[in-house]
């Protein structure tokens, strides 16, 4: 005889939690874009801002990257993100944040025009 139960997805478990956000987001696509992290104080030179993380951009669309964190953001927050070669280097403020257990989802978007920056095939 059969007996309801519940069971946890282990899908749902391994998910990215980028890629739960990204869901929000109808034109991202995966990138995997390594790019370092500065936190900008409002006022100061975003040149001068000193990067303070190492992250991964997993996702992005033409205005928004979409990534996971250490840093503690919020809804407004700036930042400059650049990718090794300095091809990226640009400037983002912060459109939704999802917290986890020491973890930030972030999805930010460009302050200015970045064209180009993410190609689909």
């Amino acid at each position: 005889m059969a007996h309801p139960a519940t069971a946890t997805a282990r899908a749902a478990q391994n998910a990215s939690t980028v890629a739960g956000l990204a869901r929000f987001f109808p034109e991202a696509s995966p990138v995997r874009m390594p790019v370092q992290l500065a936190r900008l104080t409002p006022g100061s030179d975003p040149a001068a801002a000193p990067f303070t993380e190492s992250i991964v951009l997993e996702f992005g669309t033409p205005r928004e990257v979409l990534f996971e964190c250490d840093t503690p953001l919020e809804f407004g927050d700036e930042l400059r993100l650049r990718n090794s070669d300095g091809s990226l280097d640009v400037i983002v403020v912060v459109v939704a944040v999802q917290c986890h257990p020491g973890k930030t989802v972030v999805a930010a978007r460009f302050r200015g025009e970045v064209p180009y920056w993410i190609v689909k095939s």
